[in-house]
């Protein structure tokens, strides 16, 4: 038995219907994908990766590099997937961190991660978003049929690190138990079935293209159009042939940025998905105005998978993130107890999704997962009467100025409603009087000249003066990492001096 593989990945062998859906036309049925799998699991095992060894790959986006998943998936081995981003200061770290028996790089960067992979006792073996390199030359020839290994529920199925916002890097290891329950839960809650096409443009390196985008096409027999990332062309020339598409916001901000998006091109489509970032209120209303279709905003986690979502047959309202999932339990704390109905708290999670600990780092699993097994996400929320989850920002996002908590979402709704303002990023920045103050980081709409000034005075009568930002500036983006969740760690170091004097 192999919970995972046998769910996700043992369904295909022998099927000729078409899996993948590739930008020129190409299909990869679910056999020939099937085949790929076996003969890259051969070629692994050939280079020594045995089961709960760790297979660390930093590859670009291709149906090889799916594969890859499903290999190491049906070897037992963990799963390592590492941002195509990442400098090779920062792959050192993880490298030696996870200790991984082989590294998956690209072939263009082979020469310089090489000795890092060999200080650690990483076998260095390439692949190419065309799918080709040593790992594709020794898979050739593999037999195309695989035993996978057995595996218990509990066993780690892959490490995800975060992304490192405030010191190092921690690994949160996700089971078996932890990636298919969540799948599960989502494809019935989602109501994907086989004749579900799914746009996939999300990398494959992040819980939300691989683990619930992937898993769940996989999990319900569906398709996937597995584009190399998000252009807005392509996405519209694709659209017609999928049913349900997973974004983040700056996907559905550029759709509506193209005229040629609109309720024609979408009318075939079930379901339009976003998470990894907030959605704003504003594309929410302004995408069912154009298309007639409702937004489903979720939540989740490096840690957790995905913890609650907007339903799929109910009211999906903007501005929230929706109710905890199925057989997932949500708790907001403030204070010693419960917060009460719109009271902002602390948000804690616990269910079959939530992870198994930081790898190597035995103190901060304690100081984050509670014995009884409610994970501290660090994320403030709030829950209405009738139970949906709206975020209100991180803890270490949370503002005090004066001895006065500030929430920045509750200051940025209203300055994202000021006209002219794209979007905002409220920050708190040192102080020599307040200790922190409150500021304000502006982005323009398409054409306009924003005023911060004047923008700051419009919100004015609707704040608290405490909460009221002290000063702003404009920008013409706000710094995002690569699933779209604005850097205020790089605005803080930006503005830093804002105050000093």
């Amino acid at each position: 038995m192999n919970p995972l593989y046998d769910a996700l990945f043992a369904p295909l062998s022998g099927h000729a219907r078409p899996l993948l859906i590739l930008p020129d036309g190409q299909q990869i049925t679910a056999a020939g994908f099937h085949d790929q799998i076996a003969q890259i699991a051969h070629a692994l095992r050939g280079f020594g990766l045995q089961p709960g060894d760790r297979i660390a790959v930093q590859v670009g986006k291709s149906p090889a590099a799916l594969a890859v998943y499903g290999a190491a998936t049906a070897l037992g081995a963990v799963f390592l997937p590492l941002n195509t981003a990442y400098t090779a200061t920062e792959i050192d770290y993880f490298i030696g961190n996870a200790t991984p028996r082989i590294f998956l790089c690209d072939p263009a960067r082979a020469e310089a991660l090489h000795p890092l992979s060999a200080r650690h006792g990483a076998t260095l073996l390439t692949l190419d978003a065309a799918g080709q390199g040593t790992l594709t030359d020794a898979a050739n020839g593999q037999p195309d049929t695989l035993t996978a290994t057995d595996r218990a529920p509990g066993d780690l199925a892959a490490i995800l690190y975060t992304s490192g916002t405030t010191g190092r890097s921690k690994g949160a290891m996700l089971t078996q138990d932890n990636l298919l329950s969540n799948a599960r839960t989502l494809a019935d809650l989602w109501r994907f079935t086989p004749r579900d096409t799914l746009l996939h443009a999300l990398p494959i390196f992040h819980t939300h293209g691989l683990f619930v985008a992937t898993n769940i096409a996989l999990l319900t027999g569906g398709r996937l159009i597995l584009l190399p990332g998000f252009d807005t062309d392509t996405t519209i020339a694709m659209l017609p042939q999928a049913t349900a598409m997973m974004g983040v916001p700056t996907f559905y901000t550029r759709l509506l940025d193209d005229p040629r998006f609109d309720a024609a091109l979408t009318r075939h489509m079930r379901l339009f998905i976003s998470g990894s970032a907030p959605l704003l209120a504003e594309t929410h209303i302004g995408f069912k105005a154009r298309t007639g279709h409702c937004i489903l905003e979720r939540y989740g986690m490096t840690e957790t998978s995905m913890i609650t979502s907007n339903p799929c047959d109910g009211p999906r309202r903007a501005g929230t993130v929706g109710l905890p999932l199925p057989g997932v339990e949500v708790r907001i704390l403030a204070g010693k107890g419960t917060a009460a109905t719109g009271e902002v708290g602390h948000i804690e999670v616990r269910g079959p999704n939530v992870f198994a600990g930081y790898w190597q780092m035995p103190d901060k699993t304690a100081e984050d997962l509670r014995p009884d097994g409610w994970f501290i996400t660090g994320d403030l929320g709030l829950r209405d009467a009738d139970g949906y989850v709206t975020i209100v920002g991180r803890s270490k996002d949370l503002i005090i100025t004066g001895g006065c908590n500030v929430y920045p979402r509750e200051v940025e709704l209203l300055l994202d409603a000021v006209p002219g303002v794209q979007e905002s990023a409220v920050i708190g920045l040192p102080h020599p009087d307040f200790g922190e103050a409150v500021f304000a980081v502006l982005t323009p709409s398409k054409g306009v000249v924003l005023n911060p000034e004047a923008a700051l005075a419009a919100i004015a009568p609707n704040l608290a003066r405490f909460k009221q930002p002290k000063a702003a500036a404009v920008l013409a983006d706000l710094p995002r990492n690569t699933m779209g969740k604005v850097q205020k760690t790089v605005l803080r170091a930006q503005f830093s001096g804002r105050f000093a004097g």
